[in-house]
């Protein structure tokens, strides 16, 4: 008893010394049932047994079906045919016609109505390759993924069962929930519903395209990152840029690398290399190289500060409008007008440019500065221009450098298309004025006004239509009388060579000189009122 007592201990031990004879035998394929088997040795497979009938395989945990097989015991595989089933667990199903399974490297070639279920994502293919080890199906002659409300066909690709993950090649189209991806590559992740583009890509989605040759997408919060020179189109409005980040649901848009967001609709661009815009609420953001263009008069309008913001209200609506604020070393080109100056607010209900911080205006040969100036624009034109605080007024009349001036505290300018027709100063009010000889157009004599009130009306020749002043003190001197020190007001300035030159120009910045830069005036104090007794 004893000896047979250690004797069969000494087969257990044997066995949990060497288990491969365990895993030796579960690596060959076995035969569970078939109605009939048998040999052909002179046909065209004698070296396999031929199965039919409820056949039924098992090989690693994976059980195959089908009418019909070789089973080649040797090669440790078989050639199934006929409502082929294969299952791997309770997760993973394949059906086809025809197919191939090869034990030794766990692969299963099913080839004609090729159906592969996994969990809930579900593989339609004429031809499919599922290797059980790296757990990847392959195929190759065009395939539908349909994943929840999300398919996915190409001509070709790839689904890993673990990480659930597929790639997609080739004449990818990719339809749920109201959009559509066409690409060449897709790499597709059902667990997270992300999904990468490569190559020239389209997505559209109710009124949303986008264009990328790289691009990630997260289906369910309905977000996108862009790479690659992208281009998004929601509408009247387009925004492309290097890199792009958008998030439907909000309506936000961001990107970097010279962005440009254009308002078809509104007929005006947001541009710079970091750009934010929402959708929703009609905010925009630029800076760097920031820039605005407003094309919805005849002449577009270019306006470029460190930064630019943009604010739409009542959007949506018939009454909507939008301002901009332009801030720190702003300058603005338009064919008709230029300008310089630190900060400008837009308003688009009445066309209106405020400008603060040393600004300057040009118009053709005239140049306008103060504390504060307004200018409101027709199509193409100025409609009139308001200074505020140190007002000066300066019109080049000829190369000999003679010049028509006008300052004050306050001073109003009119316009006629391009013709200035009337301005109006009031305030400690200067005036040099050249009337111009109606036969050769040569200066005539220099008038030189000190007054509280003017107005003066022009001609569209620039000829002096007629004046209207207060009470004022007038000198009038020959042109070749004129005092040296009488040829410019105190208060003179002129900075053509700050003037910007073309739309180009305005990224280049010019402004003035510390000893040139205007000191903002203080508010008048009323005089102190002293009341006397009548006999003092």
């Amino acid at each position: 008893m004893i000896l047979c007592l250690f004797a069969l201990c000494l087969l257990q031990v044997a066995y949990a010394a060497n288990p491969k004879k365990k895993t030796q035998k579960t690596e060959r394929v076995y035969l569970n049932h078939s109605d009939e088997l048998y040999y052909d040795m002179y046909g065209n497979n004698p070296t396999a047994q031929i199965v039919k009938g409820h056949v039924s395989f098992t090989h690693q945990g994976a059980h195959l079906t089908c009418d019909s097989a070789y089973f080649y015991q040797e090669q440790n595989s078989v050639r199934p045919m006929g409502h082929v089933r294969f299952t791997q667990g309770d997760t993973l199903s394949l059906t086809c016609e025809r197919g191939y399974y090869d034990g030794q490297i766990q692969m299963m070639e099913a080839r004609r109505n090729v159906v592969l279920k996994h969990r809930k994502q579900t593989l339609y293919t004429d031809s499919l390759n599922y290797d059980r080890l790296w757990e990847n199906a392959y195929f190759y002659d065009g395939g539908k993924l349909v994943d929840g409300k999300d398919q996915l066909v190409s001509d070709w690709g790839t689904y890993n069962t673990a990480s659930k993950e597929a790639i997609f090649y080739y004449n990818v189209v990719m339809v749920g929930d109201g959009q559509r991806v066409e690409t060449d590559t897709l790499h597709y992740d059902t667990n997270t519903s992300l999904a990468h583009v490569l190559g020239p890509s389209v997505i559209t989605k109710d009124t949303t395209v986008i264009k990328t040759n790289d691009g990630y997408f997260d289906n369910k919060n309905d977000k996108s990152e862009l790479f690659g020179r992208s281009t998004i189109v929601d509408g009247f409005k387009t925004i492309v840029g290097d890199s792009l980040y958008y998030d439907k649901s909000t309506g936000d848009a961001e990107g970097f690398g010279n962005v440009i967001y254009t308002d078809t609709e509104n007929k005006n661009a947001l541009i710079g290399d970091h750009v934010q815009y929402n959708e929703q609420t009609g905010y925009g953001f630029a800076t760097k190289n920031a820039l605005i263009k407003d094309y919805s008069q005849k002449d577009t309008l270019y306006v470029h500060g460190d930064s630019i913001k943009l604010y739409t209200f009542n959007i949506n609506t018939d009454s909507v409008y939008r301002k901009v604020h332009c801030y720190n070393k702003v300058r603005a080109y338009r064919v008709d007008l230029q300008a310089i100056c630190d900060s400008l607010v837009g308003d688009s209900r009445d066309s209106c440019m405020v400008m603060y911080k040393d600004p300057i205006v040009w118009n053709e040969g005239r140049q306008v500065l103060g504390e504060i100036i307004r200018v409101y624009a027709n199509d193409s034109t100025i409609r009139e221009a308001h200074v505020i605080g140190q007002a000066l007024s300066v019109d080049k009349c000829d190369e000999e450098n003679h010049y028509n001036q006008i300052s004050g505290n306050v001073l109003d300018a009119y316009f006629n298309g391009k013709d200035l027709r009337q301005v109006s100063s009031v305030g400690n009010v200067k005036v040099i004025f050249y009337p111009v000889d109606e036969k050769d157009s040569t200066l005539m004599f220099m008038n030189y006004t000190e007054t509280d009130t003017m107005r003066l009306y022009l001609l569209p020749d620039r000829q002096l239509e007629r004046i209207w002043t207060s009470k004022h003190v007038s000198d009038m001197y020959p042109m070749t009388q004129i005092p040296p020190e009488k040829y410019k007001l105190p208060e003179f300035a002129w900075f053509e060579d700050l003037r910007p030159r073309n739309k180009d120009d305005i990224f280049e910045w010019r402004g003035k000189k510390d000893g040139e830069k205007l000191k903002p005036s203080s508010s008048q104090q009323p005089p102190t009122q002293t009341i006397r007794k009548h006999d003092e």
